[in-house]
């Protein structure tokens, strides 16, 4: 078998980003640039004023309280139409470009009325300060974002604000989610769930919600049962979308189909089993052309290799240079026995502990893989190498933030 970060590479091998598209800025969070921008202006595109108050000279300032001539007065998006000289200063407001021959604005709280026309400065503490420089910011021509670059909030700005209103970004993944068994039902069979007859697909409600997190457009193609024709169809909908996510039906039992019906489609195996726990029987290959992920069924092992192997297919699909969470060290605060000699990972709260803040892990309580509540509380998978069958209170891991929006180039699990 794989370890998991063989088989996180064997699979990112096979993922490559998805064309790119001119968006509208407003519909572009998140997405991730395809091409270079180069900024067409200046930004500032003139020297400006950072606050309210008066452009002046500083020579006329430096010298201690002085009285000066008020020439005219500008506001924000007008242009001065005088310069100033020796003596003479401009009313100015923020944003406004500053006139020809000031090199200071004077602010406001620093002056004090005088003889019309005219205006005391009563500090010259700010001598060639409170200035916004032509191209401080931006130059002209500079690239401001590479491709490669996530699209948040700042950047929209920026883009903005250099009037590139329809960048090229990478597409959003289409990704096909598919569960199965018999025993699994939607929650239009609410009551047979609660008598428990049935058992509630939360496998896709977690998906729909993992992909929409990661960016990705999730496609629900509903629930097979255990048969071939059932599997057979739900698979053979998934043709159009970028990617197929299968549940369950990727073991050795004899209603595992998944795999078999894969192939009998054309489909090819690339990958299966992964020395891992949770999450074992993953598989791995394509269908229809589109990367194929097969995850278990059981609730938190779907979870957790998710996180490991499809959200970072799904980020390199959307242009990431860094597909991966990076991961942290941690003070193990509790002692850790464990079975097999596979890679664990963990369900676990990290936060800061004792005099020194030091990150701490400790475990969210039972660690069964249909224990869906071990992840509604954990905030981080801790990782514990398959040659730790047990871990002593104080001793040092790695773990894996759920939340930790810094990313990796390589898997560092």
């Amino acid at each position: 078998m794989l370890t998991p970060t063989e088989a996180a590479h064997r699979i990112l091998e096979h993922i490559t980003p998805l064309p790119a598209s001119r968006r509208p800025l407003r519909d572009s969070l998140d997405r991730v640039l395809a091409e270079d921008v180069s900024s067409p202006i200046d930004l500032p595109a003139w020297d400006n004023s950072a606050m309210d108050g008066y452009a002046a000279r500083a020579a006329d300032i430096a010298r201690g309280k002085v009285t000066l001539a008020v020439v005219e007065t500008v506001a924000a998006g007008q242009f001065p139409k005088k310069s100033i000289g020796p003596g003479e200063v401009t009313r100015i407001f923020t944003g406004a470009p500053l006139p020809p021959g000031a090199d200071t604005v004077v602010r406001q709280e620093d002056t004090e009325a005088a003889a019309p026309g005219h205006v005391t400065v009563v500090s010259g503490r700010d001598a060639r300060k409170n200035v916004r420089y032509r191209g401080e910011d931006i130059r002209k021509g500079a690239v401001v974002l590479e491709a490669g670059t996530p699209l948040g909030p700042a950047q929209l700005g920026v883009l903005a604000s250099i009037a590139h209103g329809t960048p090229v970004v990478h597409d959003a993944p289409r990704v096909a989610f598919m569960g199965s068994g018999d025993e699994i039902v939607d929650l239009d069979r609410a009551d047979e769930i609660l008598a428990g007859r049935k058992v509630a697909t939360s496998n896709s409600y977690t998906l729909h919600a993992l992909i929409q997190r990661t960016g990705g457009i999730p496609v629900d193609l509903g629930l097979a049962r255990d048969t071939k024709d059932s599997l057979r169809e739900r698979l053979s909908a998934a043709r159009g979308t970028d990617l197929l996510v299968t549940t369950a039906g990727v073991s050795v039992g004899e209603h595992d189909l998944v795999r078999e019906v894969l192939s009998e489609l054309g489909g090819e195996i690339k990958l299966w089993r992964i020395a891992m726990r949770p999450g074992a029987p993953v598989g791995f290959g394509t269908l229809h052309g589109k990367p194929w992920i097969g995850l278990p069924g059981n609730p938190v092992s779907v979870m957790v290799t998710f996180e490991l192997f499809v959200r970072p297919a799904m980020r390199r699909m959307l242009g990431h240079r860094l597909p991966f969470r990076r991961v942290v060290h941690v003070c193990v605060g509790e002692p850790i026995t464990l079975g097999p000699k596979l890679r664990h990972f963990l369900r676990a709260v990290v936060k800061p502990e004792g005099p020194e803040g030091r990150l701490t892990a400790r475990l969210t309580g039972p660690q069964g893989s249909g224990i869906l509540t071990s992840m509604a509380r954990a905030n981080a998978l801790l990782i514990v190498p398959e040659d730790r069958p047990a871990v002593p209170v104080g001793e040092t891991l790695a773990a894996l933030l759920l939340d930790d929006p810094h990313h990796v180039a390589e898997a560092p699990f």
